[in-house]
């Protein structure tokens, strides 16, 4: 049945980079991450500190350790001339005669210490033992200086020193410390890059995008050849503004100004000026357009600039100094206040433009708002070219095919859905890419990776296949729903079935078309109402794009009989933080026509399943042979679909020379965006 999550797509971007240095590190060209050289210190410090002294040492008399040596208790004996003593280890049979009580807690390497009163005097008290007695004791003299001795007691703590004063000195930018330390936390981060660095991103790269091209272009003509625009007293925009929806190429678009300008371009994210630290990211504001203007003429780009444009005064903690804004007030002065910028163009680029400041997007600061929507037909094959050129393609891929079969794909989508397809490609040990691959990647991505192996009962596959008939009877019989492409009963991702779909790309959407959409949509719940006497919950996905569907209907687009012409929607982004812009009254007024409508269309859809019960019925049963159905399938049943749309048009032409019973050769077409 439809998918209970509406979000199908999967996100395969959790890629992590290599640190430069480190152990991951095999590029020659990148210096040894000095923080292994922390760790080094760091753990050598700990050693010396807790494991330098391994040994347990009594002090004895002379007269005693005589008696020792003399009895063969003693193993090894050192002498230290410069000292005038002597440590000697005990045999481990001798422990507990020389140590008693104290024996436990000597350990594993028992010493015993002693003040000799000559060095000449010791080795020939040691010569007359070991020659008398005939013992292995073996003896070592020590004529290290005392000052070696102090050296290593002291090394840990001078150790600590050095390091201490070389750490400050990296914080302050100080030499070896790159100016990357913490009293270099307000420079900005700004990414420079020159006319000469290497590989470059061009407006040839830019698949679609033709009216935006032409805005940025402007730009980049410019800062060519300024004197064409200004002989004649005009001034080129101080900033423009890019926005549309993810995945549509804004950044893209911006790399390409950055490749075409022959000027230097800063490239920094809205979240590089937020920090914990008060007063960095005005800071970093004021050294980002303080470095912009020594390379005047040059241009800057804000990535995400929603981060720190978000409009003032409505902050969570109320009343306090939000840092954000501070750093909002310093960015609207730099690029429009008392100071001089000439040469510096801002292009900044964002998704929620409702969100930002008023004083932000007025005149002299953005002059222009450039849309970069989803691509249409043409832009959609002009993207497919350019993705399509580094794969294997065989002669069976047309790439207007493909473009037809992706209607709301972003740029980015279509990036992926040929990927994906040379994956699938190259899964299946093909030498080249065709068309079922490119097929195959537009249904995994939309509906997740098919699952032919789920348990499914046998009541459990009826009611499915029931479910997705509903949807695929409604949506032949009524005027304005999208045309069906392909259903099929194989679960994919967490959908036990799915329905794809070809929607018509239009601007503006009547209330007939919607109703007949939310119909469309209530036809699996009322097939199972109908046919089965029972409902499941496999309509969850399908009742809640429905209800949401019917209150942006009547408070937003006000279409309803009995609230016509009101819109509760705010564009501004205010989005009414303690109250309603409505009464409770009218709050109930509300639902009731909600209920309303929705229970109309619940019952027009069981109406049409009724007279259509046995093409019903038959769909059912193919879906139940076969998994799957086609819209020739329902074409054969049906006959003739009474509404003839543009895009059922387009895909008759497509598949006019097509197997209905063959399955590879009927091309699945994404559902609606």
């Amino acid at each position: 049945m439809e998918n209970n999550n509406p979000n199908h797509q999967d996100n395969n971007k959790s890629k992590k980079p290599v640190r430069p240095g480190g152990l991951g590190n095999t590029n020659p060209n990148q210096p040894f991450n000095v923080y292994w050289i922390y760790a080094i210190l760091s753990m050598g410090l700990i050693g010396m500190l807790f494991f330098g002294q391994n040994k347990t040492i009594k002090k004895v008399d002379w007269s005693d350790f005589q008696e020792y040596v003399t009895d063969n208790r003693i193993e090894s004996i050192v002498v230290y001339s410069n000292k005038d003593i002597a440590e000697a280890k005990v045999r481990s049979e001798s422990v507990n005669y020389v140590f008693g009580d104290e024996a436990g807690k000597f350990g594993a390497n028992p010493f015993i210490q002693v003040n000799i009163p000559t060095t000449q005097g010791t080795s020939e008290f040691l010569d007359t033992v070991k020659k008398e007695k005939g013992y292995d004791i073996k003896v070592r003299f020590d004529t290290t200086s005392e000052i070696w001795g102090m050296l290593l007691t002291f090394a840990p703590f001078l150790l600590i020193i050095v390091f201490w004063v070389w750490m400050m000195r990296r914080m302050q930018g100080g030499p070896g410390g790159g100016g990357g330390g913490i009293f270099s936390v307000g420079k900005s981060k700004a990414q420079l890059f020159d006319k000469d660095a290497g590989p470059k991103v061009t407006f040839k790269d830019v698949a679609g995008l033709s009216e935006a091209k032409e805005e940025v272009q402007e730009i980049v003509e410019f800062l060519k050849r300024p004197g064409n625009y200004t002989s004649l007293g005009g001034k080129i925009p101080k900033g423009a503004l890019l926005v549309g929806p993810p995945g549509t190429g804004k950044t893209l678009l911006a790399k390409a100004v950055a490749g075409e300008a022959n000027v230097p371009f800063f490239s920094i994210s809205g979240s590089d000026f937020v920090e914990m630290f008060v007063g960095v990211g005005a800071s970093r504001v004021r050294d980002l357009f303080r470095q912009a203007k020594e390379k005047s003429p040059c241009i800057v780009f804000i990535d995400e600039i929603d981060a720190v444009g978000r409009a003032r005064g409505k902050n969570v903690n109320f009343g306090s100094n939000d840092e954000r804004e501070n750093t909002l007030n310093q960015l609207l002065t730099e690029m429009d206040g008392f100071g001089s910028n000439s040469g510096v163009i801002i292009l900044a680029a964002t998704n929620r433009v409702d969100i930002l400041d008023k004083a932000l997007l007025r005149a002299g600061r953005f002059d222009r708002q450039i849309y970069v929507e989803l691509p249409d037909l043409n832009d959609r094959k002009e993207i497919f070219k350019v993705h399509l050129r580094p794969i294997k393609i065989d002669e069976s891929v047309d790439v207007e095919f493909l473009a037809r079969q992706t209607p709301g794909f972003s740029g980015a989508d279509i990036a992926n859905v040929c990927n994906e397809a040379a994956l699938i490609a190259a899964r299946n040990k093909k030498k080249f890419v065709e068309r079922e691959d490119f097929i195959s990647a537009v249904d995994r991505i939309i509906g997740g990776l098919e699952k032919k192996n789920k348990i499914i009962t046998q009541d459990e596959k009826k009611s499915i296949a029931i479910h997705e008939a509903g949807h695929a009877t409604l949506s032949w019989f009524l005027e304005h729903a999208n045309p069906l492409v392909k259903v099929t009963i194989v679960p994919r991702g967490k959908a036990l079935g799915a329905a794809w779909y070809l929607p018509e790309e239009r601007q503006i959407t009547t209330k007939d078309q919607m109703l007949d959409e939310m119909c469309a949509l209530l036809g699996g719940r009322a097939a199972e109402e109908v046919f089965i006497g029972k409902i499941s919950s496999g309509a969850m996905n399908d009742l809640e794009r429905v209800t949401k569907q019917a209150y942006g209907m009547i408070t937003y687009l006000g279409m309803s009989d009995k609230m016509p012409n009101l819109s509760y929607y705010d564009s501004s982004g205010q989005d009414y933080t303690f109250q309603k812009p409505f009464s409770e009254n009218t709050a109930e007024l509300i639902d009731a026509e909600v209920k309303v409508m929705i229970a109309e269309q619940y019952e027009r859809a069981k109406g049409l399943l009724l007279k259509h019960a046995d093409g019903h019925h038959q769909l059912a049963q193919i879906l139940l042979e076969k998994e799957i159905i086609y819209a020739e399938n329902l074409e054969h049943i049906f006959g003739k679909r009474p509404w003839i749309s543009r895009s059922q048009e387009i895909l008759q032409s497509e598949d006019n020379s097509k197997n209905v019973n063959d399955d590879l050769s009927l091309p699945p077409v994404p559902p609606t965006a």
